[in-house]
């Protein structure tokens, strides 16, 4: 072999033993295809690859190595011990070595001895490369996905590699390289899904943090203000002396006006920040909603546990729309406030005895009487979910928020 220019692989024509016996051919692809059926993981699916021909072949180690999102370089994703220790650690650019090589061309490399003489070989400490006499390297390609990554195989002995150990390795290579593709867009989906959550939550913060500042606004200016203003208003009814009914009666006017503000104040800082919220949870803060309503009996079905604070205060303020709009549009006699958790799916469902509405093809989402569901929607699509309403004229209206939930370290949802 020239040390300028390295020699493609062309097949020996002489009859040397190969990897494995044709009798354990069948169960070898057999056992790769089971590992190909048994998750969209990537580095399962790798490792397992790397046991099963290095069990199957006369050969002593195997690697796979994965091309990585950026496409642009190889990470060391399944090999046989000790080097499976070494496995998401060691990362080939593409073009580097031997196998960064095979990647380039998509053709198969192998040395039968005098690595060091290659020029394509770059040695890989970790991985102890001058342990090993020969290689076979083949890249791993699927028609839909491309190029997915390289096996290699290595032997301490000497060995002259056949055209059908070639095939063989190859035609693994392209049984694994469809699953690692779809691996591969499994694990960039959740990624992006991942990424939206959050997205999600870091939207939710901030604007619950800007009714934060506004509730905190509201009460550190307005509300004290006015707290003052009735201070000195009770001050001046007490010193009036030139008409007195008619300071009295201006007074008092100025004093109910001031009431007012302040109760509207309040109200503004419940609905800007709930607080009920972090000191009880969804639960509490339902309970504490269902108080809130002495005209409307509201019957209340309410799971107990936390969810992350991104998704109570969205289920929260769905609630909250979802009463007004029953005392507002529903003229109900009564509704129900259920709130459940079951195989990973939080529930919010609101529904009422009351008038009820038309929900046929063409009809609004947002419906110009007020019902708000537009805005619902969109708060449980920020957080991950979905929202469905139910009503028809006369029979009552259902809306139903679902979230599901992915588990966490601390034991919540998220």
């Amino acid at each position: 072999m020239s040390s300028a220019e390295p020699e493609r692989y062309a097949p020996p024509n002489g009859t040397v033993h190969g990897l494995i016996d044709p009798d354990r051919e069948i169960p070898l692809l057999l056992g790769i295809i089971q590992a190909v059926a048994s998750g969209p993981e990537v580095e399962p699916l790798a490792a397992a690859v790397a046991r099963l021909i290095t069990e199957a072949t006369a050969t002593d180690v195997c690697f796979v190595h994965v091309l990585d999102d950026t496409e642009r370089s190889l990470t060391l994703l399944g090999a046989t011990p000790p080097f499976d220790e070494q496995t998401g650690q060691v990362t080939l650019p593409l073009g580097s070595g031997v196998t960064g090589w095979v990647a380039s061309h998509r053709e198969p490399a192998v040395i039968s001895e005098g690595k060091r003489s290659d020029p394509r070989y770059v040695p890989i400490p970790s991985l102890r490369g001058s342990e090993f006499t020969s290689m076979a390297s083949v890249p791993m390609e699927s028609d839909p996905g491309g190029l997915v990554g390289v096996l290699n195989v290595h032997t301490i002995q000497r060995r002259e590699f056949t055209a059908r150990d070639i095939e063989l390795l190859v035609a693994i290579g392209r049984l694994v390289a469809g699953a690692l593709h779809q691996a591969r867009a499994h694990r960039q989906l959740a990624a992006r899904e991942r990424a939206h959550e959050r997205f999600a939550e870091q939207v939710i913060a901030a604007q619950e943090g800007e009714r934060r500042r506004l509730a905190n606004d509201i009460h550190d200016g307005i509300s004290q203000r006015l707290l003052t203003l009735s201070y000195h208003l009770d001050a001046a009814a007490r010193i009036i002396h030139d008409e007195p009914a008619e300071g009295a009666a201006q007074i008092a006017l100025a004093r109910n006006l001031v009431d007012l503000t302040l109760d509207e104040a309040r109200a503004a800082i419940g609905g800007l920040r709930p607080p009920v919220l972090e000191d009880m949870g969804l639960a509490g803060g339902l309970r504490s909603l269902a108080r809130s309503l002495p005209d409307l009996e509201l019957q209340l079905e309410l799971f107990d546990g936390r969810l992350p604070e991104h998704i109570e205060l969205a289920l929260y303020r769905i609630a909250q729309e979802c009463v007004q709009n029953i005392q507002k549009h529903a003229r109900a006699s009564s509704a129900q406030l259920r709130f459940s958790v079951r195989d990973g799916v939080a529930r919010l469902e609101a529904s009422d005895d009351g008038i009820g509405f038309d929900t046929g093809p063409g009809t609004p989402l947002g419906r110009p009487d007020g019902y708000g569901l537009h805005s619902m929607a969109e708060r449980a699509e920020l957080v991950g979910g979905q929202l469905h309403m139910m009503s028809r004229p006369g029979s009552g209206t259902t809306v139903v928020a679902t979230v599901p939930l992915t588990p966490d370290p601390n034991g919540k949802g998220s």
